[in-house]
Formats: C-alpha cells, sequence, structure tokens
C-alpha cells in the first residue's frame, strides 16, 4: 500500500457519505461523520511528502478531483444547514409574537408626563 492509497480510501468515503442526499434528521450524525473524516484526511495530508512516483502522482490528481467535487457538496449542506437555522429562527420569533404580541410595542399610550413645574 502506497502513501496515498490511504489518502484515497478516505477521500472516497467522503465523497460517497457526500454524494448521497443529506434527510435534514440524519444530518448531525452526518456531519459528525465528515468531520471525523476531514480530521483522517488532515493526518494523512501531513505525513505525504515529496518526491512521487508515476503512479502516487496518478492517485494524487484523483484526489484533488474527487476534492473539488467534495467541497462543493460541502457548500451545499453548509448553505442547507444556514437556511434550516434561518428557519427555526424564524420560527422562535413568530412563536414569541403568537405568545406575546404587543411584546415588542415601542409606545406608551395613555401616558402623560407634565413637563411644567
Amino acid at each position: 500500500m502506497t502513501r496515498l492509497d490511504a489518502l484515497y480510501e478516505v477521500t472516497m468515503k467522503l465523497y460517497q457519505l457526500l454524494k448521497e442526499p443529506i434527510p435534514s434528521k440524519d444530518r448531525e450524525t452526518v456531519i459528525k461523520q465528515v468531520d471525523e473524516l476531514i480530521e483522517q484526511r488532515g493526518n494523512l495530508l501531513q505525513d505525504i511528502i515529496p518526491p512521487f512516483t508515476e503512479k502516487e502522482k496518478k492517485i494524487g490528481e484523483e484526489i484533488v478531483l474527487f476534492n473539488e467535487h467534495i467541497q462543493k457538496q460541502m457548500h451545499v449542506l453548509f448553505v442547507e444547514l444556514k437556511e434550516e437555522m434561518k428557519q427555526v429562527k424564524k420560527q422562535k420569533k413568530s412563536n414569541r409574537t403568537y405568545t406575546n404580541p404587543y411584546e415588542k410595542m415601542g409606545s406608551v399610550d395613555g401616558m402623560f408626563m407634565d413637563s411644567k413645574k
């Protein structure tokens, strides 16, 4: 097994994990798995130093191609997560407004302050 084979394996696991559609109920577990795989890749990348053989160069090129797809999918996941967080925040605000509709009232109607002495 060459130095890049382990990196290629982890990259493929990450690619396969992100390739599938991720339902919102499973998103937390998928994010944890992605985090673990990224950490493994980081550790493996530290061990890779030149010079490279032709076979290793070819594997490296494939890893770079898969990495581009992985980055796109992670961006999509990030956007979906941001959108869901906005929706939850909006729902919380809506619920608060429903339970106490006069919470945001800035004026104090009916109150008179006499400024003369």
